[in-house]
């Protein structure tokens, strides 16, 4: 890998080459290019990295190099040779053969992507088996052992777990193992450390360079994470508007990006939130304690405090409880014990005993936009339900809102009838924003919102936060594993492990030195814009076991 491999070049025959590809995307009654003539060569134990902005063409990119156009797409164009095979020329049968056992593909959204009615082992070893590579009893040791190298907890027992009893984190790393099982010789891997928390992203990124490393495996790393992509790439190649903008060797394009679209993506940080004096509290938790069933403790003993019109960030690794503090404050999950107070009253535990004013004043907009949007409603249908239900507007007057909603999250009214499908991942989850925001509320929990965006969208969108926050005086609740969006974005922070508050405080406290162990451990797992990054950090963390313990 770059890190350590910065000069490795397996020369020959590429494994996969695509020549002047040409992609369109149904819209609006009428085609529109995708894609605009790429050109593209990876060679065995090589990894291109893809970057650009949202809609850039990306993951479209990616699923064709598995001879794959999603729905609403079609190739016009130019061609895909993977091994010396013809993959656009192959019958569907024949593609199907590749996929999965030397073609591997790690989703974005690894919740919308597993079957809810099979365990997380069956569907890890189920293409090994399907293809015969590997028998029922090895594919399953197999797959242990990936879940080790992926700090899966219980890697044993794990496997017996269906997707909904495991966290967000945990299923993106399981889906990684599935795409790792039949060892292929390309992996593309389409944002797949978005759902970790940075302390987890390291041994994940670690293990995915070990195995392309081992195997001698191609792979295309697609990501909006510049700083992963270092870590990752010996190649980038930065995309916009379905066009290639330059490619280069990964240190030199960090070091020396030729382009000036190139050059903002590299300086784009989300704005500085000055500190501000206290006001009055919107949310009070006293003594919280839930968890699931009867005995499953998930949150022990928390109490926090959020003021009016300010950001509290929630931050520590994937199980510690981040989400769950979410789901018992919007009130789908019941509290065992404790109090919440809202705007100085009492707020029902469950939702079914909140009246509609009160849930329309706590909005959530939640990690994945995949499981979050349902697949058939178009945007318009989307963000005027909440328009309709909470503030009875119609016609016409509901109509104009869409819109404004839409040009609050830079998206336009060109989108009113698009289905979630003809969306890429940023915009999806803009949809969600807009939909929340459509209820006009007092408090809103934004759970990973700004995980599935492209640095130059994010930016965006914390700006619009923040607007926003000054404008109406919305209150959040930010539950995130980016250091760099708290910093950006937060008054306060609460730091959690295990269920427990380590530490909590102002912004300018908590995240200043001296820190505790544990937030001291977070803040160091931040990727840096430094190819190098991830050995020196793994090599001082592998000298002193206890540190990432």
């Amino acid at each position: 890998m770059n890190a350590e491999n910065t000069d490795l070049r397996v020369r020959g025959a590429p494994l996969l080459q695509i020549r002047d590809l040409r992609i369109e995307g149904f819209s609006d009654d009428r085609w529109h290019p995708i894609v605009r003539g790429i050109d593209l060569e990876l060679h065995r134990g090589e990894v291109l990295g893809l970057i650009g902005e949202s809609g850039a063409g990306k993951s479209t990119l990616g699923l064709v190099a598995m001879g794959y156009a999603k729905p609403g797409c079609r190739i016009t164009g130019g061609s895909v040779t993977f091994d010396g095979q013809d993959l656009l020329a192959m019958k569907e049968d024949e593609r199907r053969l590749l996929r999965g056992a030397r073609i591997a593909y790690v989703a974005q959204s690894a919740s919308a992507s597993f079957n809810p009615a099979h365990r997380l082992l069956d569907q890890t070893i189920e293409t090994a088996v399907t293809h015969g590579l590997l028998g029922r009893k090895q594919a399953s040791l197999r797959a242990i052992g990936m879940f080790e190298k992926l700090r899966l907890p219980g890697a044993g027992a794990i496997g017996l777990r269906f997707p909904h009893q495991v966290s967000g984190g945990q299923l993106q790393r399981a889906m990684t193992a599935m795409a790792m099982e039949c060892r292929p010789d390309l992996i593309i891997f389409d944002e797949p450390t978005t759902a970790l928390d940075v302390t987890t992203q390291v041994e994940v990124l670690a293990s995915m360079r070990e195995v392309v490393r081992e195997f001698n495996t191609a792979a295309i790393y697609i990501s909006h994470d510049l700083a992963v992509v270092a870590q990752m790439a010996d190649r980038i190649m930065v995309l916009r508007h379905g066009k290639t903008v330059e490619e280069a060797p990964a240190r030199r394009m960090l070091a020396e990006p030729a382009e000036d679209y190139t050059r903002s993506l590299w300086s784009v940080r989300a704005l500085a939130q000055p500190e501000r004096s206290d006001t009055e509290i919107c949310l009070k938790i006293d003594n919280l304690v839930t968890g699931y069933g009867k005995s499953a403790k998930v949150i022990d003993d928390i109490s926090i405090e959020l003021q009016r019109g300010r950001t509290l960030a929630i931050v520590g690794e994937s199980g510690s409880g981040k989400s769950t503090l979410a789901q018992v404050i919007s009130g789908m999950l019941p509290a065992w014990s404790g109090k919440m107070t809202f705007e100085g009253r009492p707020l029902p535990s469950g939702f079914r005993s909140r009246p509609r004013d009160l849930l329309r004043r706590i909005q959530m907009i939640y990690q994945s936009p995949d499981t979050a949007l349902n697949p058939r409603h178009s945007v318009a249908e989307t963000i005027g339900r909440p328009l309709e239900f909470y503030l009875g507007l119609k016609g016409a007057a509901k109509q104009r809102r869409i819109k404004e909603l839409l040009d609050m999250i830079e998206m336009g009214s060109g989108y009113l009838d698009r289905l979630p499908g003809e969306l890429s991942g940023g915009q999806k989850q803009r949809i969600c924003i807009a939909r929340a925001l459509a209820a006009k509320p007092e408090l809103v929990i934004c759970d990973e919102v700004t995980s599935a965006l492209d640095q130059l969208v994010q930016s965006g969108i914390l700006k619009l936060l923040s607007s926003l926050q000054a404008e109406l005086g919305i209150s959040y609740l930010f539950i995130t594993h980016d250091i760099a969006t708290v910093r950006a974005i937060a008054d306060h922070v609460v730091v959690m492990n295990q269920g427990k508050v380590v530490e909590q405080g102002p912004k300018s406290v908590v995240l200043e030195p001296p820190h505790q162990p544990y937030t001291d451990l977070l803040l160091s797992s931040v990727p840096e814009m430094d190819p190098d990054w991830l050995t020196r950090v793994l090599k001082s963390r592998r000298a002193t076991p206890d540190a990432a313990s």
